[in-house]
């Protein structure tokens, strides 16, 4: 439990990078939800080169 814990708290550290493209988009939940995704899957190629 405690290692899924911190994998998801890793998770939000990392979507802490993209906060200004949220700050200014995030008026609309189509959106932002839009953001979460990319932020997702931009993270997602950066971690497949991280050895």
């Amino acid at each position: 439990m405690y290692k899924k814990r911190n994998e998801v708290e890793r998770l939000f550290r990392r979507l802490k990078g993209f906060r200004s493209i949220f700050s200014r988009f995030d008026k609309l939940d189509v959106i932002f939800t839009f953001f979460i995704n990319f932020s997702l899957i931009v993270d997602a190629l950066i971690s497949i080169d991280r050895p």
